[in-house]
């Protein structure tokens, strides 16, 4: 395998980090390895380091839950290779994966060996699926609102994010060190790319992509 290559591990519990990191290590031994414990210090990571090769990110973790992290990191950043490591693992999960442009979906369930047996498919350039799993038609409305997502740039969607957590713009001012009508440009321009009139639809539409717990 090339010895230059560059994998992120993007998981908010450090022992799974530390069995994917395992994991990596016996596909690729000698991979260079980066950690992100959530959507924000991701972001940074990636800023800071273009030259990633496979991105393996989980569905919830701070700064995201459900698609929506995955969505946006497709729209920031369209040709990096993405496999989701997650514990939704139900077919529905899983489709909607790959339909939003991730090149495979791993189960958290899996053993050590299903692990390296998935990182080297995928690193083979693969497409990795769990057994039984067959990938349905995207609709129309799922791919619409997949796109106006990810049209938002990465500012644009923290601000959204903290929409949806129930923040008011004083508070995502303070949060994110910039002023109150820095934010209102922020919202007005969300409205504008999700076609939503007000924060209730904004938030709906993030939603949407959510994983509902059983």
């Amino acid at each position: 395998m090339d010895s230059q290559f560059t994998i992120v591990i993007a998981d908010d519990h450090p022992l799974f980090r530390g069995a994917l990191y395992q994991a990596v290590h016996m596909a690729i031994s000698d991979a260079q390895l980066l950690e992100a414990d959530s959507i924000d210090s991701l972001a940074h990571l990636l800023r800071d380091h273009p030259e990633v090769d496979l991105l393996l990110l989980d569905l919830k973790m701070p700064g995201a839950n459900g698609f929506e992290g995955l969505v946006h990191l497709r729209g920031q950043y369209p040709d990096l290779p993405i496999v989701v490591v997650s514990a939704s693992e139900e077919a529905s999960v899983v489709q909607q994966v790959l339909r939003l442009g991730a090149l495979g979906f791993i189960p958290k369930s899996s053993s050590m060996k299903q692990l390296v047996t998935a990182l080297n498919a995928v690193i083979a350039g693969d497409t990795w699926l769990p057994e039984g799993v067959s990938l349905r038609p995207e609709s129309e409305d799922e791919s619409s609102l997949a796109s106006k997502l990810a049209s938002l740039t990465p500012q644009q969607y923290k601000v959204l994010v903290m929409l949806r957590d129930g923040s008011l713009n004083k508070q995502i001012a303070w949060e994110l060190n910039v002023s109150e009508a820095t934010i209102k440009a922020h919202i007005t321009a969300i409205f504008r790319k999700l076609d939503v009139k007000n924060r209730t639809q904004a938030v709906i539409a993030l939603q949407q992509l959510d994983i509902k717990d059983n």
